[in-house]
């Protein structure tokens, strides 16, 4: 080829480099490419231009100097960092113990919404018409071509320029968010080529970067110009060969796709910041620990078209190389893995036990604060008990003395009271014919110390207690209950004489008449 036999060698390293950023976007010959750069004093940006807009009739050098004489010019808005040493992509960076690996860049795409542009205010009035004619021209342009799908293609065809049509199509690709690109170029790759089983990563590039370094496994990129009439040829016989994709998408080798055009903005910036000067390029990027405990190497590049025995041989190349470094990594991590979560078991072990253990003394001392309290209720309920009968006694001593005695023989209007204690003891007393039903059971509460004879005048009723009789007083037949709440004299309740019968109130019975 004509381009071989061009010797770059007299060349300086910056003219170099711009002459590989020049062919990377042109893919024009070196024969021809040198000396339009040389017209246009090594400006690549002029020269692109004129690769595709044909030769001015003005100097572009001369506007370019008046340009950058007027205004500075406009910074890169590509920002690149790599994972070993921050920002930068210049040789410096590369390591010291291997100089054949160079840092893999991080790119970190920059939408053209967030560019700010500077131009001189002198120069934008100047230009302000031409550039309200262009602008009306080329809206009304898309318009046309909005209402006429076919226009733009038969305009095309009539021009016959290939080349500017792919350069308009590529400035008019909408740009996307990396993951979103990434996913366009998966669905135009398919839609041209067919479907396929090649695992490409559904994400941007530093996303795919993040994941090859966090699972130690090797990151595949393929770069690809829709502009090179080798990109087609390369993808059907040597990417999607049975071969290549089989190997690719083997677990076994741990490989992760990830591919892009250079049409995109993120995809353009790796190949510039990777020095791609040939397409179609693949490249091999994995962890080399050699070079630091974060290092991500470009360890392996594939330029240019060629069989799928070739991709395939210098594809295994470097895996097979960097391959025993990144198992004993794997294993190494392995390792850690496992004694962090040993210790983490361990650590959960402990504090299970200290849970346990605090559990039990919980439950101690619930069971020493129930028995406190047990203890408490039951010595505060002997206290009432034994103050109820206290008080039960001081009130039977004090009631006691206010029951009237039984009246005399000689006194005729009287209620003859029969009674039958629980002990099974006959009583038969007189009581007067107006005494209340009241009467008859403090008779009955307090027989035995009626009984005993001993009377003390002196005591009082106790203050704040309320007695309530644990009996009550019920006729056999039939039976009728005789109760003190309801009230009455004995001769309205009982009539001139009756057979009662003390009946003790049980605990259930009390409740039950409680319910009811």
């Amino acid at each position: 080829m004509a381009s071989s036999e061009i010797d770059t060698s007299s060349l300086s390293a910056d003219q170099q480099s711009m002459l590989e950023q020049y062919t990377a976007v042109t893919n024009q010959d070196l024969a021809a490419a040198i000396p339009l750069l040389q017209r246009c004093e090594w400006n690549v940006q002029i020269a692109i231009a004129r690769f595709f807009d044909g030769e001015p009739t003005t100097d572009p050098v001369a506007e370019a100097r008046a340009a950058a004489a007027a205004a500075a010019p406009p910074q890169d808005i590509r920002r690149q960092e790599t994972l070993m040493n921050g920002f930068s992509t210049s040789s410096s960076s590369r390591s010291r113990r291997d100089p054949n690996l160079e840092p893999a860049p991080r790119i970190v795409p920059q939408s053209e919404n967030q560019i700010a542009h500077s131009p001189n205010p002198i120069l934008a009035l100047i230009f302000a018409p031409f550039s309200l004619v262009y602008t009306i021209l080329w809206k009304s342009y898309q318009l046309f071509g909005n209402i006429f799908p076919f226009l733009p293609r038969f305009l095309a065809r009539i021009s016959g320029t290939s080349q500017g049509a792919s350069r308009r199509s590529a400035e008019g690709r909408v740009t996307l968010n990396p993951r979103d690109a990434a996913a366009r170029f998966i669905r135009e790759f398919e839609e041209e080529y067919g479907a396929n089983e090649l695992p490409f990563q559904e994400s941007g590039y530093a996303q795919a970067l993040d994941k090859a370094k966090r699972e130690l496994k090797f990151l595949l990129l393929v770069l690809v110009s829709p502009e090179h009439d080798d990109t087609a040829p390369f993808v059907r016989e040597t990417l999607l060969s049975p071969r290549v994709v089989n190997y690719i998408k083997d677990p076994a080798n741990n490989i992760l796709l990830w591919a892009g055009t250079v049409q995109d903005a993120e995809s353009y910036q790796i190949s510039t910041s990777m020095s791609v000067t040939k397409f179609p390029w693949a490249g091999v990027i994995c962890h080399t620990p050699s070079v630091s405990s974060t290092a991500m190497s470009v360890v392996g590049r594939i330029s240019g078209p060629m069989p799928p025995a070739s991709f395939l041989s210098r594809l295994q190349q470097p895996i097979e190389k960097h391959a025993p470094e990144l198992t004993r990594v794997r294993q190494q991590r392995q390792e850690q893995d496992s004694v962090r979560s040993l210790r983490e078991q361990q650590d959960s072990a402990y504090e299970r036990s200290l849970a346990q253990d605090r559990e039990r003394a919980k439950q101690k001392k619930e069971e020493a604060e129930r028995k406190q309290r047990e203890e408490d209720e039951a010595r505060r309920a002997e206290m009432e008990k034994e103050n109820l009968a206290r008080n039960l006694e001081r009130w039977r001593k004090w009631r006691v003395s206010a029951i009237a005695p039984e009246p005399s023989a000689d006194v005729k209007d009287v209620v003859r009271i029969s009674l039958r204690m629980p002990d099974g003891e006959r009583l038969v007393r007189k009581f007067a014919e107006d005494a209340k039903i009241e009467e008859l059971y403090a008779f009955v509460e307090c027989y035995d110390i009626l009984q005993s004879g001993v009377l003390d005048e002196k005591v009082e009723e106790p203050n704040g207690f309320k007695h309530e009789y644990g009996f009550r007083l019920v006729s056999p037949m039939p039976r009728e209950a005789f109760e003190v709440e309801a009230g009455g004299s004995l001769k309205e309740r009982i009539g001139r004489s009756g057979n009662l019968i003390v009946e003790k109130i049980s605990v259930e019975e009390d409740s039950d008449e409680e319910e009811e």
